[in-house]
């Protein structure tokens, strides 16, 4: 499989303990505390948002293994519960730090990305993705480079197959986006460009045309 290198590489800022907690379940899900297994992941998106955008290859990896081993979702269960209750007391994790916020939203929107049902999103994700989306949308998040980044990078990654999940929500979404671009006082020059740049990517039917493409990376780059 050509993703396990991948895996492996991003599985190396853990102890050896973790290391090798990891590789077991992806290889034999069945012989490991798989809900042990899920809290670590999720302890470690908070903590390192690099490993919180490819985690969610990581659990689907897992939750494949686990069920043609034993049928089951014990993997999965453990996750959903746990991506809950951070959900639930997002506000006290945001206060508490904005690091794991970020790494939380970016976790959820990988999972969102990569765990299907039916060859669909789950459905079970689509109001708390949206939600949490809609937080980085507020006038104070707005005032922070970093959440307007993660909002932009998610969008850029997932927002194409959100809208289909819910084109109203999108709407009201970018609406505030909008808003946000055209009438809040004190967005740095980074925040205002990433803003243009996504309302302009949407509107492109979530494409990047050529000429953004010139414009919006030489801007970044000089």
């Amino acid at each position: 499989m050509g993703d396990t290198g991948k895996e492996d590489y991003k599985i190396h800022s853990f102890d050896t303990e973790i290391q090798h907690l990891l590789k077991t379940a992806l290889k034999d899900p069945n012989s490991v505390d798989l809900e042990k297994v899920a809290n670590v992941i999720v302890d470690q998106s908070l903590k390192d948002c690099v490993f919180s955008k490819e985690a969610g290859r990581i659990c689907y990896t897992i939750i494949q293994a686990e069920s043609k081993q034993v049928g089951q979702s014990v993997f999965r269960r453990g996750l959903l519960n746990r991506l809950q209750q951070e959900y639930k007391d997002r506000d006290e994790l945001r206060a508490r730090s904005l690091q794991a916020w970020i790494g939380y939203v970016t976790f959820i929107c990988s999972i969102f990305d990569y765990l299907r049902v039916n060859n669909m999103p789950m459905m079970a994700l689509v109001n708390p993705v949206y939600d949490c989306l809609f937080q980085l949308a507020q006038p104070d998040s707005m005032q922070k480079e970093e959440e307007v980044d993660c909002l932009v990078l998610q969008l850029h990654r997932i927002g194409e197959q959100l809208e289909k999940m819910n084109s109203q929500r999108m709407d009201e979404l970018f609406s505030l986006l909008r808003d946000g671009f055209l009438l809040q006082e004190g967005l740095s020059s980074l925040s205002q460009l990433l803003l243009l740049e996504i309302i302009e990517f949407r509107a492109a039917d979530w494409k990047m045309t050529d000429a953004a493409q010139k414009y919006y990376y030489s801007e970044v780059t000089d």
